[in-house]
């Protein structure tokens, strides 16, 4: 069968290759890839940034916003043939590490997991795939066309939970959000706050395209003139930070309410330099009980949460998020970056 593939430390490898078509280990799910998201960790592995093929291969198959459909699955794995699914990303290193042994390898200590699609682990880019049940997340039927959504969505998920974790080290009722970035991210962070009942602002950089549309589409409010501009209504007991822009990141903590919580989710670029007035920003964040924290990756209980978000969200509003689709055998146009994109879409074969 066809896969999308890479050689990782290799740039311009990036191709689409013969590989053997998947056999079930036993216990294992048997799935019809429908469907294949296309993020910026993808993109840094074809550029030869990062990333490890399975041990004793050269090429990885690239890949871990999976969504596809049981083709066949094991009596009482809890799944059934025709199901719609995703694959969890992050496999528990072999030690394990606390966390890893107490099903959260998101949070692993020691670095040895694996990740589908980026690390020791073939993905999901192929027209067939197969994953353990505890792996495997079942979809809403709803979700057939934009289910690969479900990966970023559990990254929010998880960020979000962080959040509501720390505010409950003390009365905690958060009325106003403010989401920086309006990346596929920023949009389903600020779609999870508005499933919250919370007030939800959303701050960018471009004026028009699809972006500031599918905000408002959401009940939220968009802006795009600066952050002090966005909080100068009032300023937000939550951010989630998706940009990894570093004056937008120390601008964030400077500019929440009293006893805020700021989540970074962004993974920012070394070697930019900014001023920052250290002294300040710790007066501030220690007499208002400030808490910044960072939060990647997720869990299988964070998938699940993802699953039930997308499954009451707006399905046509889902579908707008997605662009682009283009077919397998043209994988490459995903990788090339397009004005109004939010996310590109990688089409497997599988209905």
């Amino acid at each position: 069968m066809r896969a999308l593939t890479v050689r990782p430390g290799t740039a311009g490898s990036l191709e689409v290759t013969d590989v053997p078509e998947p056999s079930p280990a036993d216990g294992e799910l048997l799935v019809d890839g429908i469907a294949l998201g296309i993020c910026g960790t993808d993109k840094e592995i074809s550029r030869g940034e990062y990333g490890d093929p399975p041990p004793g291969r050269e090429r990885l198959v690239l890949g871990h916003e999976s969504l596809g459909r049981v083709r066949s699955a094991p009596e009482g794995s809890g799944f059934s043939t025709g199901d719609l699914v995703v694959g969890v990303v992050r496999r528990p290193d072999p030690v394990p590490c606390g966390a890893c042994a107490h099903g959260e390898p998101d949070m692993c200590r020691n670095g040895r997991y694996t990740e589908r699609g980026i690390t020791g682990l073939d993905g999901y880019g192929s027209p067939v795939w197969t994953v353990e049940p505890d792996y495997a997340v079942k979809l809403d039927p709803s979700l057939e066309r934009t289910g690969m959504l479900m990966e970023p969505t559990s990254v929010v998920a998880k960020a979000w939970e962080q959040v509501e974790r720390v505010g409950e080290r003390a009365w905690f009722s958060p009325h106003r959000a403010l989401i920086t970035g309006a990346g596929p991210i920023g949009l389903l962070a600020a779609l999870l706050a508005v499933q919250r009942g919370l007030e939800t602002h959303v701050l960018d950089v471009v004026s028009d395209g699809p972006k500031p549309e599918l905000v408002r589409a959401l009940g939220a409010t968009y802006h795009h003139d600066g952050l002090e501009n966005a909080v100068k209504g009032a300023e937000p007991d939550v951010v989630i930070e998706a940009t990894g822009v570093s004056s937008v990141v120390f601008g964030a903590i400077a500019h929440n309410a009293r006893y805020g919580i700021v989540c970074l989710t962004g993974v920012s670029s070394g070697g930019r330099t900014i001023e920052v007035d250290g002294g300040a920003l710790n007066r501030e964040i220690v007499l208002e009980n400030d808490v910044v924290i960072g939060s990647v990756n997720a869990n299988r209980r964070h998938f699940a949460h993802a699953a039930d978000a997308l499954a009451r969200a707006d399905a046509d509003w889902l579908e707008r998020l997605v662009s682009r689709r283009v077919p397998l055998e043209r994988a490459a146009e995903a990788f090339e970056a397009r004005e109004d994109d939010v996310k590109v879409v990688v089409e497997l074969g599988a209905g």
